[in-house]
């Protein structure tokens, strides 16, 4: 059982951002502190990647762990109502994340995908992000 009117749901719900999240700002904030230069949602490739670096071939995904189930995160939870339509939504989101994975390395474009909660210690961040686009 939900804990609000399914209206108030719908209202929460539809104040979900798909991108210019605070996960991607951050990640967005230390890329450009690093003097990493990137091309933002880019419409032509498959996704349209949140970082897209042009002249690398490379491209950064910043996932919520809760929309795109983050394995062992402890905000991949599952909600307690309509639990039948949430699993199916959730497992729709991964196979369009895993297909767009493909169509891009298939492209030959190196894909990072950084969670939600890998946001949060920005060192680590910073080290994960410059080892994936140093790399040949």
């Amino acid at each position: 059982m939900d804990t609000v009117s399914r209206q108030k749901r719908s209202e929460i719900m539809g104040r979900v951002k798909s991108k210019d999240t605070r996960p991607e700002m951050t990640v967005r904030r230390i890329t450009h502190r690093m003097g990493y230069r990137y091309r933002l949602h880019r419409k032509k490739l498959p996704g349209k990647p949140d970082l897209v670096f042009p002249g690398r071939k490379k491209v950064i995904f910043v996932h919520g762990c809760f929309w795109h189930r983050h394995p062992g995160c402890p905000n991949t939870r599952t909600p307690k109502s309509d639990v039948d339509r949430w699993e199916t939504k959730f497992r729709q989101n991964q196979e369009r994340d895993q297909r767009v994975y493909s169509e891009l390395q298939a492209q030959g474009w190196d894909v990072l995908v950084i969670w939600e909660c890998q946001t949060k210690d920005e060192s680590l961040l910073a080290e994960l992000v410059d080892r994936f686009l140093r790399a040949n």
